[in-house]
């Protein structure tokens, strides 16, 4: 009866349209008043009550990729015809191979049994959105040609560092047809003269070491 109890609570809480209370995250990205936004405001407050955050962020990051690698997951994720009851065992099934933890798996199957996977993509960045500004960062958006490095990430972190006077937690993303070029995002702002010229000369010493 207990654990009953306990999947009825979170279920619930990870429910936006049952929660009431939900983060009060100041941005200027829009993404976090949206649906995407609310489910990852649901998602990030039980998380920390539970004090789960890490894990949570740990199975994220591994979903994301796996949706980064799979077409078929994110035709799954995306169809408007696969009912909500397939969608969610496909989930579930996934999310155990994968070895995620329960609160995400349930997460995940909440969002699907709500019709509501084709948000997916915008949620789980909206929740490392969240997590980055809890822990007094700032979340960055970085499209390159190539994967980086981890000096490369290293340098730019740290130049995006001293721009924006925070720490910056990346999330990456490659994309051949820069041909090159390297794209980065902080929430909706547009990178400003001075940062573009870092920018520019992190690609000449990234173009000089490939």
């Amino acid at each position: 009866m207990r654990a009953t109890v306990g999947r009825r609570r979170a279920t619930v809480a990870l429910n936006p349209r049952k929660r009431t209370g939900l983060t009060n995250v100041a941005t200027d990205d829009p993404i976090l008043a949206s649906v995407a936004g609310r489910y990852a405001s649901a998602l990030f407050d039980l998380a920390k009550d539970e004090g789960k955050l890490a894990d949570v962020e740990k199975d994220i990051v591994a979903f994301q990729a796996m949706m980064t690698e799979s077409t078929d997951l994110r035709r799954m994720v995306l169809s408007p015809v696969i009912s909500s009851d397939d969608q969610s065992k496909a989930i579930v099934a996934l999310a155990s191979k994968a070895g995620l933890s329960p609160l995400t798996t349930n997460f995940l199957k909440v969002v699907a049994k709500n019709r509501r996977l084709f948000t997916l993509t915008d949620t789980l960045k909206a929740f490392r959105g969240i997590l980055a500004r809890h822990r007094g960062e700032v979340s960055a958006d970085v499209t390159s040609a190539i994967p980086l490095s981890e000096g490369q990430l290293t340098t730019l972190k740290d130049t995006l560092r001293i721009e924006v006077g925070k720490d910056v937690q990346i999330h990456t993303k490659v994309d051949p047809a820069l041909l090159g070029g390297l794209v980065v995002k902080i929430g909706s702002r547009m990178i400003d003269s001075s940062l573009r010229t870092k920018l520019d000369n992190l690609k000449t010493r990234m173009k000089e070491v490939n």
